[in-house]
């Protein structure tokens, strides 16, 4: 297995890129972060994950043993793969983690070939091994919930913060005028 490379980018005008170390020219996937930041004929430095299968043998790289890492975390969620899982890691790991912790459907959701079960499926195979900030809550969608945060929304508030503020009604709360009142007496704090 191939784990790191050292030598220098020959080209980044399409990925994979090709990356020479010694006399071999490796093709090397990465992200649109890394390619920003290669500067061909310059010596780099790459962390390497080799994705092996019956029919291919792909690199995927990346500049720091953090990248790697939630890549290959990543890829133990079930459906997927390695070119999805860089899809992902174009929003850098540090934004995942947070995805990840506040239990953030539509940030991965945005993200091309990911629906909403594989968002939430990262996010739940993902947070015990992240660590959490908070408790992931998978009761915050009901219709109430949906009409409230639809309301707040058409009044101007911001969608993640009225979807902090919806996981902090009271579960006394009830009805959807409950939850307005409860939610707009939050955001007013």
């Amino acid at each position: 297995m191939i784990g790191a490379l050292q030598g220098t980018v020959h080209s980044i005008k399409k990925n994979p890129i090709i990356f020479f170390a010694g006399d071999v020219g490796y093709a090397v996937s990465i992200t649109d972060a890394v390619a920003k930041k290669l500067v061909p004929g310059k010596k780099t430095f790459l962390y390497i994950h080799t994705h092996v299968r019956d029919d291919a043998l792909d690199l995927f790289g990346f500049q720091t043993d953090e990248e790697l890492a939630m890549f290959e975390l990543l890829l133990t969620v079930s459906g997927i793969g390695p070119k999805t899982g860089l899809l992902v890691m174009n929003n850098g790991s540090d934004a995942i983690k947070r995805a990840v912790q506040m239990g953030d459907v539509d940030f991965f959701t945005a993200i091309p070939r990911l629906g909403k079960k594989n968002a939430q499926k990262i996010i739940i195979e993902l947070k015990n091994k992240l660590g959490s900030v908070e408790d992931l809550n998978l009761r915050d969608e009901t219709p109430e919930n949906d009409a409230v945060l639809d309301a707040l929304l058409s009044m101007g508030f911001v969608k993640k913060e009225v979807q902090q503020i919806i996981k902090k009604i009271p579960t006394s709360d009830t009805s959807i005028e409950q939850k307005l009142r409860s939610a707009l007496k939050l955001l007013g704090k």
